[in-house]
């Protein structure tokens, strides 16, 4: 396990009712994980939402706070409710009602990543497999739900953006305003999630440094968009994808050459959702 399951930056002080989260960010692989596994170091990482937190790095100045994984997505999935359990990677677990997550080895212990290849030769231990949960999944939900708690405390709100990247490939032949693909897909459970108010002003904080944004198609968001989202509670919860091929290589798992711009513009993106968060706090407080 790394040392610590997430790693929170806080601002000085809290200005605003957002919250920013990236809970496939990790990248710190334990060591007995890693020999585990039959994978290379290159293919056990392309489940990682890699440098998303890095892109999002600066929340702390536009007063509002980050939580990111430090524990890998292949180690253990933190978008995933704690008793979705692969029967056919964990011993000892009775297979259960239709999961189409866990059928497909995508379940909170994952048992594969992406393109689905088999990250292990056999089965884990069930000891295993909760050690994780008990280390990682529960660490992480409960500080992040501290949070949202000190939103709604402080500003009578919450608004949690969910923070993840989709392959190139994912949003290939999305059709939207005349567009081949999309930059950033916003997921909010088509309005389950979070009010379309709260949505829209986020789609413009996008749209407004050049990008093209979809909803909820291919993704409408995954158990933090479920679970959070209470927007009867004045709790929203909008999960963001966001186009790896606009940032990184694919293919090296490395930042390109456009990184260091597009990490000023989702700074920017930050600003103006960030600031949502404030109008939305003092309406709650009328």
């Amino acid at each position: 396990m790394p040392k610590a399951p997430y790693t929170l930056s806080e601002p000085a002080h809290r200005t605003s009712s957002v919250v920013f989260a990236s809970p496939h960010s990790g990248r710190e692989y334990p060591a007995p994980f890693l020999r585990a596994s039959v994978l290379d170091e290159m293919a056990i990482r392309s489940s990682e939402d890699a440098f998303v937190d890095v892109l999002f790095g600066e929340a702390p100045a536009v007063g509002a706070p980050l939580i990111c994984a430090n524990v890998p997505r292949a180690y253990v999935d933190l978008n995933r409710n704690a008793d979705e359990l692969d029967p056919a990677l964990i011993e000892g677990v009775k297979r259960g009602a239709h999961n189409p997550r866990v059928n497909s080895g995508l379940g909170v212990v994952p048992r594969v990543v992406a393109g689905g290849r088999a990250i292990y030769r056999g089965k884990i231990s069930q000891k295993d497999a909760q050690g994780r949960l008990v280390q990682a999944w529960h660490p992480y939900h409960d500080r992040l739900q501290r949070l949202l708690d000190e939103s709604h405390f402080l500003f009578g709100s919450a608004i949690l953006i969910d923070l993840h990247s989709m392959p190139h490939e994912a949003i290939e032949g999305i059709k939207r305003a005349g567009a081949s693909q999309a930059d950033v897909v916003l997921g909010d459970r088509f309005g389950a999630a979070a009010h379309h108010d709260v949505v829209d002003q986020v789609e413009a904080a996008f749209a407004g440094v050049g990008l093209t944004v979809a909803r909820n198609a291919p993704f409408a968001g995954a158990y933090i968009t479920q679970h959070y989202g209470r927007p009867a509670r004045n709790q929203h919860v909008i999960q963001v994808e966001i186009d790896r091929g606009l940032y990184m290589d694919e293919s090296k798992i490395a930042p390109n050459a456009c990184f260091d711009d597009f990490r000023r513009l989702m700074t920017q993106v930050m600003r103006d959702v960030a600031e949502i968060g404030r109008d939305h706090a003092a309406l709650a407080a009328e």
